[in-house]
């Protein structure tokens, strides 16, 4: 009879939900440094990253975050159509901008055929997937519009987020790779060789909103991250203003 309500008990507590942090958080992978900063600010808060695709498609899904932070606002976008996150939370909270990166002591690569191609050599270009994470999308653009899509089409390593695409430069596995510029400053092992025209893609606009789901205590993380404590770290970490229009 013991070992009866002794495995009762067990299935039960197996059973149970586990208990969740009071906030959860789904940021886009650029944006470790500064949200693990702020999340440190408050008790209770948990921050899972992944690219903004990802992040979004899980949020669709059901998935119990409460707090969002897209680094694409198309992303955004189907979120407030599907009526996952409530729209009147959306809100900018930065920018950033995009870089060629090469491996350390690298020089300048000109944004030029001739000269991404000798920079590649046998190697691939790493980038975000290019129809679905942010930097991807970007990076597409970019090349689209300076005349080196045709060229570099098809040497791609496409990663499912920018970390990834960093981490290949790094370490030594692509000689090249599109990320945020921020992302340069959490290694030494890579060297920013080019600086794409901010005209050449869409604003890159970081977008944060509430899920249906937040309480006061997500509420009051967002007000910190919008407010000048948050906007300090960010600013720390490489990320810059909001852009002043982003229609």
């Amino acid at each position: 009879m013991r070992l009866h309500a002794l495995m009762i008990g067990i299935f039960l507590a197996l059973a149970a939900p586990a208990a969740r942090a009071e906030v959860l958080i789904f940021a886009a992978a650029s944006l470790k440094e500064p949200v693990d900063r702020i999340a440190a600010q408050f008790d209770d808060v948990v921050v899972s990253y992944g690219g903004s695709g990802t992040m979004a498609r899980q949020v669709s899904f059901g998935a119990p975050a409460d707090i969002v932070l897209l680094a694409n606002a198309d992303w955004m976008d189907v979120l407030v159509a599907g009526d996952h996150v409530q729209a009147e939370s959306v809100f900018d909270f930065a920018s950033n901008r995009l870089v060629m990166v090469g491996p350390e002591g690298a020089g300048p690569v000109p944004l030029a055929p001739e000269a991404i191609l000798e920079a590649l050599g046998a190697g691939r270009m790493a980038v975000g997937l290019t129809q679905a994470v942010p930097a991807g999308i970007y990076a597409k653009a970019a090349l689209q519009s300076l005349g080196l899509w045709e060229v570099t089409q098809g040497k791609l390593a496409e990663v499912d987020n920018v970390r990834a695409a960093l981490a290949l430069v790094a370490r030594g596995q692509a000689p090249l790779g599109i990320v945020y510029q921020s992302d340069t400053r959490i290694t030494q092992d890579v060297a920013q060789v080019a600086l794409f025209p901010a005209e050449s893609h869409p604003p890159i606009r970081y977008v944060a909103a509430l899920t249906n789901d937040a309480g006061v205590a997500a509420q009051e993380v967002l007000l910190f991250l919008r407010g000048p404590q948050g906007q300090a770290i960010l600013a720390e970490t490489g990320l810059l203003p909001p852009v002043d229009d982003p229609s």
